[in-house]
């Protein structure tokens, strides 16, 4: 099987979203020639050949698809135990399907921090599987004992080989940060992630903790600027984060216990935080009954509540805010809660650019995605409503989600 050839596509009577400017247009016209945003106009539409399909809008909104930026396809469940009797074959299928459920809640590229590698996202360029584009990092670096490492207390065994699809893979002294860094670039990663505090769902440290040494955080950095890609951290407690961002890291995963210093740090460095609240509210009401483990559990709250205020003092502040969700297991299906948690402290424009213009920026793919402007791939979403307005617009798909469309190809 073949990628689908590439598509054309004329959409009229439709009100176009810029996430850019927050500007929805009057009655307006799309073109899509070869997956691309070929050109857009308001007044009539230009007439379309008779092989070129006509989508009319009826005066519903079209903007950019959604960018998840924090995502982990492969963890499709609480239960490390059940996880560890999966085949790579399973547990490939398994993240495919959830995959192709993120894509038709409207999120047309998702950005991978640990799990997924090249053949799926090849799978998913050549048609064998439907999801989003699929911006992966392959396995996240952590050290011994530290968030990645899950083996549990009893086990005295050495990670061997860690061939098998997973999370993370445990490296521990500058020469082997670098030599994991090398293979996980060969691989295809398009970013590296290392885990440089403790988490909620690991569930044997502290999430104060520190975990990695500056050395072996540069080590990281250096070897993904010489391959042109960047470094993004797991990170809650400023101890570790402040030391990562003044290591040269680009991102910072979740930061809900940041401080002044971070804040300032991020500005410094034009650095960006993708803060991750869904995955917290969803862990505290329904992470036990989904089976996550009690130690895991109890830390909940020391995050829990913090992250809101976290991401009001750095939305206010300007930093470059990215959405991500975080969500493991049964947990997925609250992805776009995200849009809900955020509207409390973040205007809808703000909150719409952190899933589009900005997440774009982070991924270096600007003017690529993430936009209507023209020439972009045409990963577009139809919706009932004004997101500018309401921003549950968005979190209501099987109301207001007409159509998803992907490279200009409605799934």
């Amino acid at each position: 099987m073949t990628a689908p050839a590439a598509a054309r596509l004329l959409i009229t009577n439709a009100r176009l979203l810029h996430p850019e400017s927050g500007e929805l247009t009057d009655a307006s016209w799309l073109e899509v020639a070869d997956g691309r945003i070929a050109d857009h106009g308001t007044g009539r539409p230009p007439a379309a050949p008779e092989d070129v399909p006509v989508l009319d809008a009826a005066g519903a909104t079209v903007l950019p698809g959604l960018i998840d930026a924090h995502v982990h396809i492969l963890l499709t469940t609480f239960d490390a135990r059940e996880a560890s009797t999966w085949t790579a074959g399973y547990a490939t299928v398994r993240a495919l399907r959830e995959a192709e459920r993120m894509l038709r809640r409207g999120f047309t590229t998702v950005r991978d921090v640990g799990g997924a590698d090249h053949g799926m996202a090849r799978a998913i360029d050549e048609g064998l599987a439907l999801g989003p584009r699929l911006v992966f990092g392959g396995k996240a670096l952590s050290q011994t004992g530290g968030h990645g490492d899950v083996r549990p207390l009893s086990d005295d065994t050495l990670p061997c080989c860690q061939s098998r699809p997973a999370f993370a893979r445990v490296a521990d002294g500058v020469d082997a940060v670098r030599a994991a860094a090398r293979d996980e670039f060969r691989k295809g990663a398009a970013h590296l992630k290392m885990l440089i505090s403790g988490g909620v769902a690991s569930p044997h440290d502290e999430v104060s903790a520190v975990q990695y040494t500056d050395e072996e955080i540069r080590a990281a950095v250096t070897e993904a600027e010489n391959h042109n890609r960047y470094v993004t951290v797991h990170g809650y407690h400023p101890r570790g984060v402040n030391r990562a961002l003044r290591a040269g890291v680009r991102c910072v995963e979740h930061g809900n216990l940041l401080d002044d210093e971070t804040i300032s740090l991020l500005l410094e460095h034009d650095a960006f935080l993708v803060p991750t609240l869904v995955t917290y509210d969803q862990m505290a009401r329904l992470g036990r009954q989904s089976g996550m483990a009690e130690q895991s559990y109890r830390k909940i709250a020391d995050v829990h509540e913090a992250g809101l205020s976290a991401l009001e003092r750095a939305h206010k502040a300007g930093v470059n805010l990215v959405y991500g969700s975080d969500l493991l297991g049964p947990l997925h299906t609250a992805q776009l809660e995200e849009f809900t948690l955020r509207a409390q402290v973040q205007p809808p424009a703000d909150i719409l650019r952190s899933a589009t213009t900005t997440a774009a920026r982070l991924l270096r793919m600007e003017g690529e995605i993430g936009t209507l402007a023209i020439g972009a791939h045409a990963d577009l979403l139809v919706v009932d409503g004004n997101p500018l307005n309401d921003i549950s617009v968005l979190t209501r798909p099987e109301q207001n989600l007409r159509h998803v469309i992907k490279a200009g190809t409605a799934i």
